[in-house]
């Protein structure tokens, strides 16, 4: 009597042959999935380090933008290389020149920030660019820009004086008047650059002459100067202390021996 064959009976044979391609499979699927893996994995860290210096980057722009307010609020000029240069310092070089952005501190770019003469709000534009991890197409980067608006600053007041409810008016360190509004032209100093050969004819906005600046005016003037519109002096550096003001706002009872404002106090 013939046993009946199992066509289910499993083959050496066939289990030897198909044992080496499972392994051959397993390795190439290896081969593509651990430098995925890896890839990913560096994609994840790239991009928390570009948020982290995304962060630090605003943080830094928003520090230096405070400080250039007290600036802009009195010249309604920006001074974007002094502004990259605090942002500069507050990230530190160190930091900048070992991290992913393209040219280190050089990399960081501020000229496209600005002051809208309509509104005196500070347009702040720091650009920059990353570097991406992906070696095998050359050097690739992305741009990347911060950018936000901050109002122009309105002085340093005195809490305790609007506490006691007194009126409240605005001075300046050298001033001989006081004044009821902070807009009032006398404090806003609108800064203008001509040519010195027409700062001899022109006028103030009161028909007064314009003369050369005791404090940065020596010798004969630089071909452009700076004047305001109701100053009596023109300038050779944007930087002078006669281009700047401190203003303070007071109660009104302790303005002392100033006199009222003509163009604002009523």
């Amino acid at each position: 009597m013939h046993k009946k064959k199992n066509k289910y009976t499993p083959n050496p044979d066939k289990e030897r042959a198909s044992a080496p391609e499972t392994k051959a499979s397993v390795t190439i699927e290896a081969s593509i999935a651990i430098p995925l893996f890896l890839f990913a994995v560096l994609c994840l860290i790239w991009m928390i380090e570009i948020q982290s210096i995304r962060i630090s980057i605003a943080g830094a722009a928003q520090s230096a933008a405070k400080k250039a307010s007290e600036q802009t609020a009195l010249i309604s000029v920006l001074n974007s290389i002094k502004l990259k240069s605090d942002i500069l310092d507050l990230l530190g070089e160190e930091w900048l020149e070992n991290s992913i952005i393209k040219g280190g501190s050089s990399g960081i770019s501020c000229w496209k920030s600005y002051v809208s003469p309509e509104t005196g709000e500070m347009n702040v534009v720091v650009e920059y660019e990353i570097k991406l991890p992906v070696p095998m197409f050359g050097s690739p980067s992305a741009e990347l820009r911060e950018e936000f608006k901050m109002s122009s600053w309105t002085g340093y007041k005195d809490r305790s004086a609007e506490e006691d409810g007194g009126e409240i008016v605005y001075i300046t360190e050298h001033g001989t008047v006081y004044h009821e509004k902070y807009q009032c032209p006398y404090l806003q100093l609108s800064v203008s650059f001509i040519p010195y050969t027409e700062a001899e004819r022109m006028r103030n906005a009161s028909g007064g002459k314009y003369y050369g600046c005791e404090k940065c005016v020596y010798g004969p003037p630089m071909t452009g100067v700076y004047i305001t519109d109701y100053g009596n002096r023109y300038h050779n550096s944007l930087n002078c202390s006669g281009l700047r003001r401190t203003i303070r706002a007071i109660k009104k009872s302790e303005a002392g021996w100033r006199g009222g404002c003509s163009k604002c106090t009523e």
